[in-house]
């Protein structure tokens, strides 16, 4: 089939796709991507009725992508792209089952270590928060460096998702799974002055959400970049070793992690902090923990006997 059959014969699943993508404010980047997965995946159907999809049939997509040279990553995107799509169909009742629920995914080699920023610079970024609605920015920051919350969480943050007399916050994170973080102190006196200072709605379906923008809208997950973004340039003006690194928003959750793992949390406090479905992902963190054994090692001092010493002596001569 060409793109254009492709486009006709499932146009009602493709629109029901895209519209849910764009409720859930999935960004651009996210949205194309999974969208050209998707329509190469039907594209290889050969016409086939979506509901007529088995899990041979998305193996086999998946291993056509493998064998065409494509990386795991990129084959854990179709993947990823696939049981999205099904998920939709299944919620509209387009559809009775998910194909690519019980698929595994490739494994992919997890060589890289993640950029963090040091406790100090993250304070430094709290502090370099420059803008009209500087209370409101100011806890927009702090949610992901000390809370760990992705960009997509602190957009979709509603006022009754913060418990103040539990001292806590209920964050609705991936796959629609919820998790309970509990906040300093400094944290809850913070997102209090941020809740007196919030902008007024002017859309009655954003009157629960917590961070509001200029426009009296719910903020977006590209507002909420944009702000992180014009923290990083202030920070970087300050400290000019950070010139040419990747900082993001992203950065801030990665720095939150390092920081609980350097002060003695367990991997799997940090998993459920992060609200990682697998600990596997939260494993990339393991660089702190070497940090920490080396450091500890640095301690040890073996009292060695003197014929070794004395031998030592010699090799050095």
């Amino acid at each position: 089939m060409n793109n254009t059959d492709v486009l006709e014969q499932y146009d009602r699943e493709l629109k029901l796709f895209s519209i849910y993508m764009k409720d859930r404010e999935y960004s651009t980047a996210t949205q194309l991507g999974y969208m050209h997965d998707i329509k190469h995946f039907l594209n290889g159907l050969d016409g086939k009725p979506v509901t007529e999809v088995n899990d041979i049939d998305v193996l086999q997509h998946l291993t056509e992508i493998r064998v065409s040279g494509a990386g795991a990553r990129y084959r854990n995107r179709c993947q990823s792209a696939i049981r999205l799509f099904y998920k939709v169909l299944v919620r509209f009742k387009v559809s009775t089952s998910n194909p690519a629920m019980d698929i595994e995914k490739a494994k992919v080699e997890k060589n890289r270590q993640p950029t963090y920023l040091q406790k100090q610079f993250l304070d430094a970024c709290l502090q370099f928060v420059e803008s009209k609605y500087v209370m409101r920015d100011v806890a927009i920051i702090a949610l992901m460096a000390y809370a760990g919350l992705r960009v997509s969480e602190v957009a979709r943050l509603n006022i009754m998702d913060i418990d103040f007399l539990e001292g806590r916050i209920g964050v609705l994170g991936k796959g629609e799974k919820w998790r309970y973080i509990p906040l300093p102190e400094e944290l809850q006196q913070l997102l209090d002055l941020a809740l007196q200072q919030r902008i007024e709605p002017r859309n009655k379906r954003d009157e629960h959400a917590f961070f509001i923008s200029q426009f009296g809208r719910r903020i977006s997950n590209r507002m909420v970049q944009t702000i992180a973004d014009k923290t990083f340039a202030t920070l970087i003006e300050h400290y000019p070793q950070f010139k040419g690194q990747a900082l993001s928003a992203h950065k801030l959750r990665h720095s939150f992690a390092t920081d609980l793992l350097r002060n003695g949390a367990d991997l799997r406090t940090v998993q459920e902090l992060l609200g990682h479905e697998d600990i596997s992902t939260t494993q990339i963190y393991t660089h702190v923990m070497d940090e920490a054994k080396q450091a500890a090692m640095s301690k040890v001092r073996p009292t060695l006997p003197s014929f070794v010493h004395q031998r030592i002596k010699e090799e050095k001569v």
